[in-house]
């Protein structure tokens, strides 16, 4: 066996030594914050919940169960502020020569909100949770690859791979694989009992849920309100009413046409955070008109995608290209041709599907995104020159991510991307994924995604990954027009680090965890 090296996996935060995991899991913040305190009782206002949520981990969406999972659960490993990876409840990892085999030491003295010891078993069972032809988990196809988890003593875990991933402890950080205690040959997910920061008091789904801090927590640099709140403030106004008016101390989504105003206002901050997080238009290539890929290029030809940027994002984001992997990411490719708006490339595909004029409907809601809707009507003119003839529909905001997301032909979505390029390929865009929006398929895409997860030759890595964003942005199923800046805004009440996360929203949705009251 040989320890993670920087050399093998090639990225910042991949730890060279089980020592320098331990030491960087006592100081992952400290550099950051100015004496944060304990006390007081959070609130924050979030653009997100629906009635159908759920305490699955498998079946977490949005940005109403993901904080909530990140302040009641905890995971083997962590994305950091500075996006770098650190050790959570495994305390050290090692790797085979070739990445196809992996072992995580426990830490030891983690306890559940129930008192209950973390130990080895629950680390498989929740693992398993989301693996086997049965599962519905969307965390299913980011685990496909393990073969076998077997334990080793009573303090590692290890895992055995079909073939060699080197990012595979970045993988184990994504929010649905929560370690949760083994009940039987399964998982307790129904309690919501946790080894996280926070207990769990109540949760009415779409509406709000409260936590309280786990006193008994293995890390006392984290955790800094006694209680939090979500409120499920889903209509724009009503959310940026309450953080005016002091009902919650904390918003995201912002409407970003008067972000400059409400940032006039006493006693508000606004933040602004460059990311991998990008907004979507899925089309379900299954069905007519869909499934022929010069109407795809029409339709991503006929968008002003800086149009939108400059009318929907005020300048908070950059022009998407059509597939995920954001400017910042390490296999970014920067010299694919980008597409603009050209109206007469998209009447130039619209002949080549032999037709003259197409007309399709649009579904949208701002449960997508703050400006959703604004977004599609400005979509709906562009398209008029190019020969397309775009009904919008405007869908309710409740029910929009079970009623219309993958169920409705052509909408739009909203990720928050991921840390390393596999695992936002094979969440969304491998065949079988659970959350492959548009249910594309590629053989040659498929076959790239596995050898580049097991290549551990930087450059041939990195030509892998260069032919997959042109496969996924010029024949698949989504267009990507345009990567969001996360901008919120929050009380000057409140105390925030220097660095914070990009990951996701709200300081990658771990804000219960790294925020605190001045």
């Amino acid at each position: 066996m040989t320890l993670v090296r920087d050399d093998l996996l090639g990225r910042r935060g991949f730890l060279k030594t089980a020592a320098a995991t331990a030491v960087a899991a006592s100081l992952p913040f400290s550099a950051a914050r100015a004496a944060p305190k304990r006390g007081g009782h959070l609130r924050i206002g979030v653009g997100h919940g629906q009635t159908t949520d759920t305490l699955n981990p498998g079946l977490w969406e949005a940005g109403f169960m993901i904080p909530w999972s990140f302040g009641v659960h905890g995971r083997l490993t962590e994305v950091g502020p500075d996006g770098s990876l650190l050790p959570e409840l495994a305390e050290s990892w090692e790797a085979s020569a070739d990445a196809t085999e992996w072992r995580f030491k426990i830490r030891k003295g983690v306890q559940f909100h129930s008192g209950h010891e973390l130990n080895v078993q629950d680390v498989v069972n929740s693992i398993n949770f989301h693996r086997g032809e049965g599962s519905a988990s969307a965390a299913g196809p980011i685990v496909a690859p393990v073969e076998e988890i077997s334990t080793e003593g009573d303090d590692t875990v290890v895992f055995k791979l079909s073939g060699g991933n080197a990012d595979f402890p970045f993988i184990l950080t994504d929010y649905h694989l929560a370690i949760c205690k083994a009940d039987g040959d399964s998982i307790d997910w129904q309690s919501g009992d946790g080894c996280g920061a926070y207990k769990m008091k109540s949760i009415d789904f779409g509406v709000q849920a409260t936590m309280e801090r786990n006193e008994n927590h293995w890390r006392d640099d984290v955790a800094w309100f006694d209680s939090f709140e979500m409120l499920a403030l889903v209509d724009l106004n009503a959310r940026t009413t309450a953080l005016v008016s002091g009902d919650v101390d904390a918003i995201d989504r912002l409407d970003l046409k008067t972000v400059g105003l409400l940032g006039r206002r006493p006693g508000v901050k606004i933040h602004s955070i460059s990311g991998t997080a990008h907004y979507t238009m899925p089309m379900d290539v299954r069905r007519a008109p869909y499934d022929d890929n010069n109407v795809r290029q029409a339709l991503k030809y006929g968008i002003n995608r800086q149009e939108l940027v400059d009318k929907i994002l005020f300048g908070y984001g950059s022009p998407g290209n059509d597939h995920p992997i954001g400017s910042g990411q390490r296999y970014f490719n920067s010299e694919l041709e980008r597409k603009t708006y050209d109206p007469d490339k998209a009447r130039w595909y619209l002949q080549q599907a032999g037709i003259d004029n197409l007309k399709v409907n649009l579904s949208t809601s701002d449960a997508a995104f703050g400006g959703a809707v604004d977004a599609a009507v400005l979509f709906q003119a562009s398209g008029k020159a190019a020969g397309l003839d775009i009904n919008v529909v405007r869908e309710p905001n409740d029910g929009y991510w079970s009623d219309i997301w993958m169920k409705k032909e052509f909408v739009f979505s909203y990720w928050g991307g991921r840390p390393v390029e596999d695992q936002m390929f094979a969440t969304a865009y491998s065949c079988d994924a659970s959350w492959n929006e548009s249910f594309w398929c590629h053989e040659r895409f498929e076959e790239l995604m596995v050898a580049a997860r097991a290549e551990l030759d930087d450059g041939k890595r990195r030509e892998m990954y260069w032919e997959m964003q042109d496969i996924c942005a010029n024949e698949g199923g989504s267009i990507i027009p345009m990567f969001n800046d996360y901008v919120f805004a929050v009380s000057d009440r409140l105390g925030l680090p220097d660095v914070m996360g990009s990951n996701w929203d709200l300081d990658g949705n771990r804000f219960m965890e790294r925020w605190w009251f001045a």
